[in-house]
């Protein structure tokens, strides 16, 4: 049975938080805030696929 419902042990994914753009420095850093926030919704949105997987495709509130 799933329960659609988020629990205390699986709670769902949160979204990262987008950096400011104050956080770039323009310098064309080889790895930028921008890309390591890029890296993150990736990790992110598989995370958030496999959550709604386990709870049967639920689509609950935001996050």
């Amino acid at each position: 049975m799933n329960d659609p419902a988020p629990t205390p042990a699986d709670p769902r994914p949160r979204r990262p938080a987008e950096p400011d753009p104050a956080d770039c420095c323009g310098g064309g850093c080889v790895r930028c805030v921008y890309d390591l926030y890029d890296d993150a919704i990736a990790r992110y949105e598989m995370a958030l696929a496999a959550w709604r997987k386990r709870h049967g495709g639920a689509e609950p509130g935001s996050g």
